[in-house]
């Protein structure tokens, strides 16, 4: 009852006008990015947040979740119409959605996206509401041991579930772990790496790594590329069929379960909630065939589960202070700047900002909602303008970004020093996420270790014999064995 209250409140304060005018601008500002390729929901949240800095907590976190849900949602079209995903989380609904654009069903693949974005959505907000305080509460039971393992489980699982070369994901994430720790320590004080400059005794500041990692190096990659033009112009009706979602129910619930489950795992994030999803449907599918050619349940399971995992990766965010995917991320950083610090003590000292969150989600829904209905035309013209254009605009961007946080020009080539190796490294397959994963979670696994070396007095034992911690230590170590050839060639002869 008393949740009922906080979310009951929660919706009254977004009733006012300039709530709504801020959701709904906001929600067109990410599908606009989610459109347009090179761009993505995590740069998206980054740029926004240099914007939201000045503004209440609420309202800037209103703003930040409507970008992050529009621009997952608004990949979908560029996928559909380009084959290129808007976002990575779309890659899996491309598959099915230019193909069903080139049988001139281009509005039909839309109305599915947006049925399966709005559900999937839904399905990922009543667990958010749900499962936080349930988790905050489990939570409350975990020390720097525990800390400790969880954050590098989700470096590990990042790296593993992203990209084809697991020990490329690893070696990412370990470089962003490295990054965090440049600067003074966060205990004593301590200078680390800073080679005698004073601008790194600070660190590397979060948001212009962010920027420079998803916004000057995405724009390195698409003037790297050659420009495609929409091989689809026509677009027939836009208005989702009830018979799609009464034929295919089981699988929405399905994939919703699975893209919540995906976003809640630390670091793994919305790509892989639409790609098992998509697997899962295709292997109960009675349709199986049609996988691939244009089947509406492999479109309408992708999009259900790229967007339930959005609320799921708010989840560990919130409950945990462990972002479930990098655009939760730069979410969670924000949430830090504006003096709410996610984690256990979150519902105990703040109990009402959770469902806050809730709230600003379920709103989010019902924006893309509306704009998946009636702005699908003047959308697509988005497509139209030159990447001439489009780039030197979000560089920008990407420069006010990185200096509005702190004023500091060094946070410039902060951004465009991250941006070039990350162009340099992503054109050889290593793949970002867990690089701001590492970054992310770099403070968290350096301060847990040290403070449960303190309480233990030296001893590693606390690590590994405190059941909590053994039980997340043994998942970080079967995660590192699995990915070993001999241990997979065992496995395989097997099976």
């Amino acid at each position: 009852m008393e949740g009922l209250a906080f979310l009951g409140k929660a919706l009254a304060g977004l009733a006012g006008p300039w709530q709504v005018c801020y959701a709904l601008g906001a929600t067109l500002t990410g599908i606009v990015i989610g459109i347009l390729p090179g761009l993505s929901a995590t740069l998206g949240i980054a740029l926004m947040t240099t914007l939201t800095v000045r503004m209440p907590p609420t309202d800037a976190i209103l703003i930040l979740v409507c970008v992050y849900v529009g621009a997952i949602y608004g990949g979908s079209r560029t996928g559909i119409l380009l084959n290129i995903p808007g976002t990575a989380a779309n890659a899996a609904s491309t598959i099915d959605g230019h193909a069903l654009a080139r049988k001139g069903q281009a509005g039909r693949a839309m109305g599915i996206a947006t049925t399966g974005s709005v559900l999937g959505s839904l399905f990922g907000v009543a667990c958010l509401a749900t499962l936080t305080p349930v988790l905050a509460e489990a939570a409350l039971k975990f020390q720097a041991f525990e800390f400790f393992w969880l954050a590098l489980l989700g470096v590990l699982m990042s790296g593993s579930l992203t990209g084809s070369d697991p020990l490329k994901g690893w070696l990412m994430g370990f470089l962003g772990l490295f990054t965090a720790q440049v600067g003074l320590d966060g205990i004593h004080a301590h200078p680390r790496f800073t080679f005698g400059t004073n601008e790194l005794s600070g660190g590397i500041a979060l948001i212009p790594a962010l920027v420079g990692a998803f916004g000057f190096a995405e724009i390195l990659m698409v003037l790297a590329e050659p420009g495609r033009k929409a091989a689809i112009n026509a677009v027939d009706s836009i208005l989702p069929r009830i018979a799609d979602v009464l034929r295919y129910w089981k699988t929405i619930l399905r994939s919703g379960a699975i893209g919540t489950f995906m976003g809640i795992l630390p670091g793994v994030g919305e790509d892989m909630g639409a790609w098992a999803s998509y697997a899962a449907a295709k292997r109960f599918s009675g349709e199986r065939g049609q996988f691939g050619s244009g089947s509406i349940e492999g479109m309408m399971a992708a999009e259900t589960g790229d967007n339930a995992a959005i609320p799921g990766a708010i989840i560990p965010a919130l409950a945990l202070g462990v972002p479930g995917s990098a655009p939760a991320a730069v979410l969670m950083a924000a949430m830090i700047i504006h003096g709410v610090q996610p984690g256990p003590m979150l519902m105990v000292s703040t109990p009402q900002f959770a469902y806050d969150v809730v709230a600003i989600t379920l709103l989010a829904t019902l924006c893309i909602l509306v704009f998946g209905l009636v702005m699908v035309r003047p959308l697509m013209w988005v497509l139209r303008v030159p990447r001439a254009i489009i780039m030197p605009v979000v560089f920008v961007l990407c420069t006010l970004g990185a200096y509005a946080i702190a004023s500091r020009v060094f946070d410039i080539w902060v951004m465009l020093g991250v941006g070039f190796v990350c162009f340099l490294l992503r054109r050889q397959g290593y793949p970002v996420a867990p690089f701001v994963l590492g970054i992310v979670l770099g403070d968290i696994v350096d301060k847990s270790l040290r403070r449960g070396l303190v309480i233990s007095d030296g001893s590693l034992e606390p690590f590994f014999t405190r059941p909590i911690a053994g039980v997340l230590a043994a998942v970080v170590i079967l995660t590192l064995l699995f990915q070993l050839p001999a241990v997979q060639r065992v496995f395989s002869r097997s099976g």
